[in-house]
Parts: structure tokens; C-alpha cells; sequence
């Protein structure tokens, strides 16, 4: 498989549990046979579902995916507390929820709704002086993140039961969940507040994504499934569900092919603009009376990107 646009896409991936964001990748790579491959947000190892995967010059596109809502369902385990708010890491304290009421539940949920300030789990892989949190973590250091404000569009709870297992008691909790949310938030660290709202602690055990932006798990394919058949979103049908489009004459497909100007539309943008043929030009942004190309991506033409846009790389960002 060539770079050029033919082969450019998006792919939704459902990823496995213990396979790493950058597993995903690398498997692509090999599955798609370019190296020009990207994600858009990352999922931890524990974490199942949708993963949004850029193919050739539709890694481009993933800037803008990575925005978007993401939708959950979820597991967590009130009466524990561990080091990385996930079921992946040591337990540090442990007490009864046996007492904890749906109605309590239901009021710390109310609380975690709508826009909050959230502390990032210590141990995520948001960068501190240039070093990912979780490395200095590793190493010993004691790191708390800023508070960070994020948007949960939804958080539903659909059932509460006592915990099963080697490590539950019968004094544990745990609560199957759905949430929808903006960029940037982190499940676990919900599951870590409800807990300590709650005064008995709380992580998460199970997640799985179902949704990012207009992607969800109804069009996930295994990695075993892309294997036998890649199933690519060709680059111009993956604009125009991601964008509004905007249908250009010849001559300002032409235009825009050279990095020039046009005249403003009806949108502010981003909208994606289209040739004719029905192929991606450019994502266009409103600059007074003219509309301005943030990406160009007509066959032939360098790298028309501005301040606020790039490319994500393997590494995506967190979700």
C-alpha cells in the first residue's frame, strides 16, 4: 500500500484488553503495509473499544477526531482504592461500602455530572517538565497534576451489586455505568472521586470505549477481522461525516490546491471542502470574508497547516 490519497482512511479499530494503544499501531502498520500510521487518543492497556486509527494522509484528519466526545460503559469498585485508580495497580485501603445507599451513589454521581474540575490520575501520560507522569511516578516521585476542567455529558448508572472474587469481602460495591464525556477526561479518576465522595474509596475495574465522535463500536472491527479484510473509511467519506461539507467549483478546487484564499461560506468552520469529483481538497476555516485553507490535501501539494492544527502521532493523546 502506496501514500498516496487513494489509500488514506480512517479504520475503528475495537481494540483487545493488554494490547497498548502503540501495539495497535504497530499492527496496522504491518496489516495496511505503510508506516504512515497514527490514533486518535489514547486507550490503557486494561481498556477495551473503540480506537480511531489514521491511514497515509488521513492521519491528518485525527487532530480533529481526538476532540470529539467519547462515550463509556464502565465497572467501578467502591470500598478500594489503588495507586493507579484501575484495577491494575496495588490496592492502598480498603474499607466497607456495605453501607453506602443507591440514593448516596446516585447524589455522588449528580455531583460528577455536567462541567467539574478534575485531577488527572497520577499515574497518566500527561507530561510533567518534558516526563510522563506515570514514569516519575515509577521512579518514586510523589506527582499531583493540576485540576483540569472537562465536561461529562452523561453519566447513567445501570446496576449495583455486591463485588465477586478473591479480593472481595462481600462489603465491596461495584456499579456498572455508562459516560459520556468531552476530551481529556479520565474514567478512572471519576471512579476514584465517586469513591472518596463517598468516604470508602474507589477504582475502576472494567472499560470499554463505545463511541468516539461519530464512530462507534457498530462499525469496530477486531484486529483479526482487519486482517482477513481491512475495512477503511476511504479519507473523503471520513471527512464528510467528521466535517460539514462544502461543494466547490473547479476553479476554487483549484485555488485551494495552491494554498490560495477563497470566499467565505455559510459555515465558520472547520468544513471540509470538495472538488467536483467528490474528492477532500481542503478543511477550510472563515476569515473575515474569505475562507481559509487549515489543511490542503489535494494530490501534489506540500503542508498548508496552521498554528492550531497537526498531525497526531502513535503516541495520540490521552482520552
Amino acid at each position: 500500500m502506496n501514500s498516496g490519497q487513494v489509500h488514506s482512511g480512517l479504520i475503528i479499530v475495537d481494540k483487545p484488553q493488554g494490547w497498548t494503544s502503540h501495539d495497535v499501531v504497530s499492527k496496522m502498520r504491518r496489516i495496511a503495509g505503510t508506516r504512515k500510521v497514527g490514533h486518535a487518543g489514547t486507550l490503557d492497556p486494561m481498556a477495551t473499544g473503540v480506537l480511531v486509527v489514521g491511514i497515509n494522509r488521513a492521519t491528518r484528519l485525527l487532530t480533529f477526531v481526538v476532540g470529539t466526545s467519547k462515550t463509556y460503559t464502565a465497572t467501578i469498585r467502591l470500598g478500594q482504592s489503588t495507586v493507579t485508580d484501575d484495577a491494575e495497580g496495588d490496592v492502598v485501603t480498603t474499607t466497607s461500602a456495605a453501607g453506602i445507599t443507591p440514593e448516596a451513589i446516585s447524589a455522588g454521581i449528580a455531583d460528577l455530572t455536567g462541567d467539574i474540575e478534575q485531577v488527572p490520575s497520577s499515574v497518566s501520560a500527561i507530561k510533567v517538565k518534558g516526563q510522563r507522569a506515570y514514569t516519575r511516578v515509577r521512579s518514586g516521585e510523589d506527582v499531583v497534576l493540576a485540576a483540569r476542567p472537562v465536561t461529562i455529558h452523561r453519566f447513567e448508572l445501570h446496576d449495583i451489586r455486591t463485588a465477586t472474587g478473591p479480593d472481595a469481602d462481600g462489603t465491596l460495591l461495584d456499579l456498572d455505568v455508562t459516560v459520556e464525556c468531552s476530551s481529556g477526561t479520565y474514567i478512572r479518576a471519576l471512579a476514584r472521586d465517586l469513591g472518596g465522595a463517598l468516604g470508602v474509596g474507589g477504582h475502576l475495574t472494567a472499560l470499554r470505549r463505545t463511541q468516539v465522535g461519530p464512530y462507534s463500536l457498530d462499525q469496530a472491527s477486531t484486529l483479526e477481522e482487519l486482517a482477513a479484510d481491512l475495512r477503511l473509511l476511504p479519507i473523503n467519506d471520513a471527512a464528510r461525516v467528521l466535517f460539514t461539507p462544502r461543494e466547490l467549483s473547479a476553479g476554487e478546487a483549484l485555488d485551494l490546491s495552491h494554498g490560495r484564499f477563497i470566499p467565505a461560506g455559510d459555515d465558520v468552520g472547520p468544513v471540509a471542502a470538495f472538488a467536483p469529483d467528490g474528492t477532500l481538497v481542503a478543511l477550510l476555516k472563515n476569515s473575515a470574508d474569505r475562507a481559509r485553507p487549515l489543511l490542503v490535501f489535494a494530490p501534489g501539494n506540500g503542508t498548508a497547516v496552521d498554528e492550531n492544527t497537526s498531525t497526531v502521532g502513535e503516541n495520540g493523546t490521552a482520552p
